[in-house]
């Protein structure tokens, strides 16, 4: 049987503050007190990553789903709602509907960029202490991993260093070529940001 790399890179903030970049590896068995969802903005699950959570989570994250819809309506892009995680070994879901990504020209690196910082805020809310993130928006929504990379990394650090509980981010990607791409994204940051400490593990 052929091993399969599994990449890790770590980043090291200022107050104890860690972003881990993952790959490949599979979101849902991440032990984090939260895993954040790529969803729709119906919150009624759907394929991908989405598809993923509901169905090792169970029934009962689509019920709390539900019962959010019920009161806000859908779920505007680039906002974040929590529920249980069910079956999950995280205790925690987050779901955050990305940008589906047009041509890069209709503020789409706004709203993915909010879709981290709104994850975190929440679980910063209820005062959870680790997070994980898929590579939002880069599947089905077409956005490239290449431009996706730096905004979500950005806005981890950017929240991150407000975040009063939250002191672990950590991005777990599916595949090589995504962590590959966020492992660049990260190192370029750091080369422009001498408060950035990178720690590379293979």
């Amino acid at each position: 049987m052929t091993k399969i790399l599994t990449l890790t890179m770590r980043v090291i903030l200022g107050k104890e503050k860690t972003i881990e970049i993952h790959g490949p590896a599979d979101l849902t068995k991440e032990t984090t007190d939260a895993i954040v969802n790529a969803a729709n903005s119906t919150l009624l699950g759907g394929g991908g990553v989405d598809g993923a959570i509901h169905h090792a989570g169970g029934p009962v994250i689509l019920e709390e789903c539900r019962a959010i819809v019920g009161k806000i309506g859908r779920l505007a892009a680039g906002n974040a709602v929590i529920t249980t995680g069910g079956n999950l070994p995280a205790k925690f879901v987050i779901h955050t509907v990305g940008p589906i990504y047009r041509d890069g020209n209709h503020r789409e690196n706004e709203t993915l960029a909010s879709c981290h910082r709104e994850s975190i805020r929440v679980a910063d809310e209820r005062e959870l202490r680790s997070i994980a993130f898929p590579a939002i928006s880069t599947g089905a929504y077409g956005y490239p991993v290449t431009e996706a990379a730096p905004v979500a990394i950005t806005a981890v650090i950017e929240a991150l260093g407000e975040a009063r509980h939250v002191n672990l981010c950590r991005f777990v990607l599916f595949d090589v070529s995504t962590a590959r791409a966020f492992e660049r994204a990260a190192q370029k940051l750091s080369s422009s940001n001498s408060s950035l400490q990178i720690h590379v593990q293979s």
